[in-house]
C-alpha cells in the first residue's frame, strides 16, 4: 500500500503550523473553533493566494481572523447566490413547459422530432426515466396509478435535476419549430441600440450551463471566492469585457444569473444583498479575486 507522505497533525499542530508559517493566530480559541467546525484543508482555500511557496511562508499581516472573515463571506454569498438560482429554476421550469405546450401534446417529451441530436435525445431520456423510476413524489405516483405510468410535460420537468434541465433545452430543435422561440421570448435582452432580442441557443443555453455549475458549486459548499469556474457564458455586446480576463470567474456567471432573473425584484434585491456583504467584508474582500471590473456597478444594473 501506498505511504501518504504527509503527516496528520492534531488541533493544537494545525494551529502552530499556521504560526510557524508567518499567520497571526490572535485568539487560540477562535483557532480551535474555526478548525473543528471549517477544517484546515477548506480554509486553506482562502489563504492560498496569500501563501508563498518559495519561503513556506504567509505574506506579512496575514491573520487567521481575516482567513475566517473570508470563508464566512463566501459563505453568506454562496446562500444568496443559491436563492436566486432557486428563483431561476423554478421559472425555467415553468417557461419551458409552457414553450413545449405549443405543441399541445402533453407527452411532447417523447417526440424525438422535436429535438435537434437524437443521440443526446436519447442519452436524456434514459436519465430522465431513471429520474421518474426513482421519485417518489405523489403527483408521479398519482400517473402511474390513474394513467397507466404516462407522465405529462409538466410532471416530467418538477423532478428532472437542473442539469438535465439544462441538456434539454440545449438540446430543442430551432428549425421550424416554435418551442425555442417561445422559451427564448422570456429572456430578452436590450441592445445598445435599445432594442430587445431573444438571445439565441447557443447563447441561452450557455447561460443556463452556467448558473446550472454556480447551483452546483453552492449547493456543495465549494468555494467560490478567488477561483476559475470553468464554465463560459455568452456575454451581451454592453457587458462584455475588453481585455478578456486570462480567466473565467464568478463575475461573468452572476451577470447569466442577472439575464435569467425572473423578476427584476429578484435580482435588485441580491445586488442590496450583495453590496451590504461588501459593506460587512469589506476590510477582507478584494473584488479582482472574483473577476470584477471596475465598473461592476454599472453592469449589474437593470
Amino acid at each position: 500500500m501506498h505511504k501518504y507522505p504527509k503527516t496528520v497533525l492534531s488541533i493544537q499542530q494545525q494551529i502552530q503550523s499556521y504560526i510557524d508559517a508567518g499567520m497571526i493566530v490572535s485568539s487560540q480559541d477562535e483557532a480551535r473553533e474555526a478548525l473543528t467546525t471549517i477544517g484546515y484543508y477548506r480554509l486553506r482555500g482562502y489563504c492560498y493566494h496569500l501563501y508563498d511557496n518559495a519561503t513556506k511562508q504567509y505574506k506579512k499581516g496575514t491573520t487567521l481572523s481575516d482567513t475566517i472573515s473570508l470563508y464566512r463571506f463566501d459563505e453568506k454569498l454562496s446562500n444568496l447566490i443559491f436563492q436566486v438560482i432557486s428563483s431561476i429554476e423554478v421559472a425555467l421550469r415553468v417557461r419551458l413547459v409552457e414553450a413545449l405546450l405549443t405543441y399541445g401534446d402533453p407527452l411532447i417529451l417523447n417526440d424525438p422530432a422535436v429535438f435537434e441530436d437524437k443521440k443526446i435525445y436519447w442519452k436524456n431520456m434514459s436519465i430522465i426515466s431513471s429520474e421518474i423510476a426513482r421519485s417518489n413524489d405523489v403527483f408521479i405516483k398519482h400517473n402511474f396509478d390513474n394513467h397507466d405510468g404516462q407522465v405529462p410535460l409538466w410532471a416530467t420537468v418538477e423532478i428532472m435535476s437542473f442539469g438535465t434541465l439544462s441538456k434539454t433545452i440545449k438540446n430543442i430543435n430551432t428549425s421550424g419549430t416554435p418551442a425555442f422561440a417561445k422559451l427564448a421570448g422570456f429572456y430578452k435582452y436590450k441592445t445598445p441600440n435599445g432594442n430587445l432580442v431573444k438571445p439565441s441557443k447557443k447563447m441561452l443555453s450557455s447561460w443556463i450551463h452556467a448558473v446550472t455549475v454556480l447551483r452546483n458549486m453552492c449547493a456543495h459548499n465549494s468555494r467560490i471566492y478567488n477561483r476559475a469556474i470553468n464554465t463560459t457564458p455568452e456575454l451581451i455586446s454592453i457587458d462584455r469585457m475588453n481585455p478578456q480576463p486570462r480567466f473565467n470567474g464568478l463575475y461573468q456567471i452572476l451577470l447569466a444569473m442577472k439575464y435569467l432573473r425572473p423578476t427584476d425584484e429578484i435580482w435588485t434585491d441580491f445586488v442590496t444583498g450583495f453590496k451590504q456583504l461588501l459593506v460587512d467584508y469589506g476590510s477582507v474582500v478584494e473584488l479582482n479575486r472574483m473577476n470584477f471590473p471596475l465598473d461592476w456597478e454599472t453592469h449589474f444594473s437593470l
